[in-house]
C-alpha cells in the first residue's frame, strides 16, 4: 500500500493591517517526480467565494495517497482581506473596499516585454525559449513587488505573490463561485479540448484578451508568444493552460460535491500526466460551449421583487420566461406582475443573488449562442 505523500505547509506574508497584524494565507506544497507539469491552484480570491477552500481540502486528501510526476501548490483563502470584508450576515469581498476595484483584476500582463523577448530566441529550442520566457515573466511581478517606489494597493500586493507563484506553474487553476450559479468553466480557445476532461457541462471559451483575471494574467503571456513565433515561422506548440473554474453559488460550501469536483479536477490532471493512475474518468455528460462574445448578461428592465423562473443549464426556448418581477406598487391600478423572456434560445448559467432588484441590476448571465463540445 503507498505511503502518504508528504505535503509541506508554509504560511505566506500578503501585507499588514493598520494595527500591524500581518495578512497571511496558507500555502501547500507537493513535490512531484519531476516528469511531469506542475501545477497552480487557489481558491477564494473574491471573499464570498468559498467552495474552492473544500475543493483544496478534498483535492490534498486525494494527493497524499497518490503519485506525482509535477509539481502541485495549493492555495486555499488566496486573498485575506476578502475573505474577511464581512456586512451584517453577508460576505462582501468582490471588490476592494479601498479602491472599489474587482480583486480579479489586478493581475500584470506585459505585451512590450513579451514582443522583446521574441525578438531573442532564434536558434533556441523550445526547452530554451519556454525556461527563458518563465523567467522573464517572473522577473515582471518581482519588479512590481519589490521596485517600485511608490508603493501597490493592498490588491496588488495580494495578486502579484498569487501570480508569481502561479507563473511558476506550467497548469494554472483559480477556483471561483457565482452568486446563485451552476457551475461552469472560462477556458482559453485553444485548450477546449481539455474542457471534456471536467466533470463541468458548460464552458466558456476565452480569446487572447487581457482583462486583468488571473487566468489571463497566466495564458495570455504564453499564447502570445506563441502566435508571435509562429507568425515568425518558429515551430512552437503551446503547452500551458489556464482555467477559471466556477464552482456553483457563493456563501456555502458542500464537503461531498467539494469532493466529487475534487475528482473532476483530478480527471484533469490525469489527462495532463500529472499524477501517474489512470483511475479517474470524466463523467459522460453532454458538454456545451459559448464564445465569450456570445456569454451575455441580462439586465432587470425595472425594479421590482424578481421570482427566477428558468432552470440552470437547461436550454431556455425562446419565449419561455427568465423570470417574473413582482410590483406591488401597481397592484389594484396596473400589472403587479412582468414575465421576462428573450426572442431567441439561450441557457441560463447563473443569476442575481437577491430577489429584490434595481433597474438595470444584472439579473442573469445566459448563453445566447451555444453549440456542443465533443
Amino acid at each position: 500500500m503507498k505511503q502518504d505523500t508528504h505535503i509541506e505547509k508554509s504560511v505566506l506574508d500578503m501585507g499588514e493591517m493598520a494595527s500591524g497584524a500581518k495578512l497571511t494565507v496558507p500555502v501547500y506544497f507537493i513535490k512531484g517526480q519531476g516528469k511531469g507539469p506542475n501545477v497552480y491552484i487557489q481558491a477564494n480570491m473574491h471573499g464570498a467565494e468559498v467552495q474552492g477552500n473544500a475543493v483544496i481540502y478534498q483535492l490534498l486528501e486525494q494527493l497524499k495517497q497518490l503519485t506525482l510526476l509535477g509539481d502541485i501548490t495549493l492555495v486555499p483563502y488566496a486573498n485575506p482581506v476578502g475573505a474577511n470584508h464581512k456586512n451584517g450576515e453577508y460576505t462582501l469581498g468582490r471588490f476592494d473596499p479601498i479602491t472599489g476595484v474587482n480583486w480579479n483584476r489586478m493581475y500584470h500582463f506585459d505585451q512590450e516585454s513579451i514582443d522583446h523577448y521574441v525578438e531573442q530566441v532564434d536558434g533556441l529550442s523550445q526547452a530554451q525559449i519556454d525556461e527563458g520566457f518563465q523567467q522573464l515573466l517572473l522577473r515582471n511581478v518581482e519588479q512590481k513587488l519589490d521596485h517600485n517606489q511608490y508603493g501597490l494597493t493592498t490588491g496588488q500586493r495580494i495578486a502579484y505573490q498569487l501570480q508569481k507563484m502561479a507563473h511558476q506553474a506550467d497548469l494554472v487553476l483559480d477556483l471561483h463561485t457565482g452568486p446563485i450559479s451552476s457551475k461552469h468553466l472560462y477556458c482559453p480557445e485553444y485548450a477546449q479540448n481539455s474542457a471534456k476532461y471536467f466533470d463541468i457541462e458548460h464552458t466558456v471559451l476565452i480569446p487572447n484578451s487581457f482583462d486583468g483575471a488571473m487566468d489571463e494574467a497566466t495564458f495570455c503571456p504564453w499564447w502570445t508568444l506563441a502566435k508571435s513565433l509562429n507568425a515568425k515561422g518558429i515551430d512552437y506548440t503551446l503547452e500551458r493552460e489556464s482555467f477559471t473554474v466556477e464552482l456553483g453559488s457563493q456563501e456555502l460550501i458542500d464537503l461531498d460535491v467539494a469532493h466529487q469536483d475534487a475528482l473532476s479536477i483530478l480527471s484533469y490532471l490525469q489527462y495532463k500526466k500529472v499524477i501517474q493512475t489512470t483511475e479517474f474518468t470524466p463523467k459522460k455528460i453532454t458538454r456545451y460551449g459559448c464564445m465569450l462574445s456570445d456569454y451575455k448578461a441580462f439586465y432587470s428592465p425595472m425594479g421590482g421583487m424578481v421570482d427566477y423562473l428558468a432552470d440552470f443549464g437547461e436550454v431556455l426556448k425562446a419565449g419561455q420566461p427568465l423570470a417574473r418581477i413582482l410590483r406591488m406598487d401597481n397592484y389594484g391600478d396596473g400589472d403587479a406582475l412582468h414575465y421576462i423572456s428573450l426572442d431567441h434560445d439561450v441557457i441560463p448559467i447563473l443569476h442575481f443573488a437577491s430577489a429584490s432588484v434595481n433597474q438595470g441590476t444584472e439579473l442573469y448571465k445566459v448563453f445566447s449562442k451555444f453549440f456542443q463540445i465533443t
